[in-house]
């Protein structure tokens, strides 16, 4: 009964009942997530700079870091793409929307202006490149702008590696010492995790209600067996390449999944993801730029999400695509889906845009609103997807670039219960 993972799942079924029988209770009790995410918000920042700068700072060399970074972007443009063709695919097969016959001029625009009414740079790389330089030291701590922490860490650890061996070593002591103690407060933070699943998912079911699960379960059916599809097949292959099997590996996160999936939110367990997956012989260095640069470049099943959705809508709103519009939906995306990393709401900012940059596929940028009601249960696959996609790529890019003690790796996945939330 120690078993946190045990008490995440208690918190929620809990959740689900409260939401199910006392919904406003269930609405009332949204504060324990939020302040559960802004407490874990002001240690993510911390924890990503602390481990990419000790990490790259004990790389043997500078080139070393170019290597990792060079294997990390060819791996997530490959695979980001595949995730875009996911989508596409089960959309066309399974076709969720055929059907439903909506017409989009009963849609009240007003309802996703928020969405569409967005910095038209919005998905360029000029955009991404701006985003990512911090306009001063602390904010990105503050706002938790993962990407922004990527870029101090990594100025910071480049300045730190033209030092000499004993100042490097002076340098490291005391951001080490500090490291420490974020890590035992994470780890202590996450002993609430059980309440905060509670209260997202009483939220949850209480605002939303299960007529809007149900409403639209195809589609939620058809996102759950494509996700599961990239993850255990596409995932699966490639890491039967690298020789690692992928249902051991899933076995060994399973308890980051949980509280990814009880919180609706990836960033709940990338801290703990990264100090896993560290103890779990890959190195600190690798693990430290992959995880956090895949959070904003390697959202496998936000992709999905994203092209299933175009697909799902054309479909919904009787709108025939031909294989010329499939193939431009896919090249679109492939830039659009990098371009609002850090912007909340992204995924209907993401989706807006592309329908907007594709007026040629006939789909009305006013169609989204028809997933409003919906999007925060999928947000859960995406998240829980996006963890799985980003644990696999770390794992894939570090063997690739030989920065895996392996022996040490697979007696860990071999042996998932001697690792917890704290490896």
């Amino acid at each position: 009964m120690t078993n946190l993972a045990f008490w995440v799942v208690v918190g929620i079924v809990g959740g689900i009942l409260v939401g199910v029988f006392a919904p406003d209770l269930g609405v009332a009790s949204k504060p324990g997530i939020d302040y559960f995410i802004k407490a874990l918000k002001i240690l993510i920042g911390p924890i990503i700079f602390l481990t990419i700068v000790s990490g790259i700072v004990g790389l043997e060399s500078l080139k070393d870091l170019g290597s990792i970074g060079l294997k990390a972007f060819i791996y997530f443009e490959v695979v980001s793409t595949l995730a875009l063709a996911s989508g596409i695919f089960f959309g066309e097969v399974l076709r969720p929307g055929h059907g439903m016959n909506l017409d989009y001029t009963t849609l009240d625009p007003s309802s996703v202006d928020k969405y569409t009414h967005v910095d038209r740079d919005v998905g360029s790389m000029w955009s991404i490149l701006k985003s990512a330089v911090p306009s001063d030291p602390i904010s990105p701590f503050i706002n938790s702008n993962t990407l922004q922490v990527l870029f101090m860490a990594l100025v910071v650890a480049i300045v730190l590696s033209f030092l000499k061996h004993d100042y490097k070593k002076a340098c490291l002591r005391p951001l080490e010492f500090v490291q420490h103690y974020v890590l035992k407060l994470l780890t202590w933070l996450m002993l609430f995790s059980p309440a905060a699943a509670f209260s997202a998912m009483a939220y949850l079911i209480g605002k939303f209600g299960l007529s809007s699960l149900f409403g639209m379960m195809e589609l939620l059916a058809v996102m759950a067996l494509a996700s599961c599809f990239f993850i255990f097949v596409i995932l699966g292959i490639i890491c039967y390449f690298a020789k690692v099997n992928i249902f051991k590996f899933m076995r060994f996160i399973s308890k980051e999944v949980l509280v990814v999936f009880a919180t609706s939110s990836s960033e709940t367990a990338l801290a703990p993801l990264m100090q896993k997956l560290e103890a779990a012989g890959i190195h600190r260095g690798a693990v430290g730029l992959i995880i956090p640069t895949g959070y904003s470049f390697n959202l496998d099943c936000t992709n999905i999400y994203l092209s299933l959705s175009i697909i799902f809508l054309a479909q919904a709103f009787n709108i025939p695509l031909s294989f010329e519009h499939l193939i431009s939906i896919l090249i679109v995306l492939m830039i659009t889906s990098k371009g609002a990393v850090g912007v909340t709401g992204s995924g209907f900012i993401v989706l807006a845009g592309t329908l907007a940059a594709l007026p040629s596929t006939g789909i009305p940028v006013v169609t989204v609103a028809v997933l409003l009601g919906v999007d925060k249960f999928m947000s859960e696959m995406r998240a829980v997807g996006n963890l799985c996609g980003n644990a696999v790529g770390c794992l894939i890019v570090s063997i690739w670039d030989k920065k895996v003690d392996m022996e040490k790796f697979r007696y860990a996945i071999d042996h998932p219960e001697e690792f917890h939330f704290h490896a």
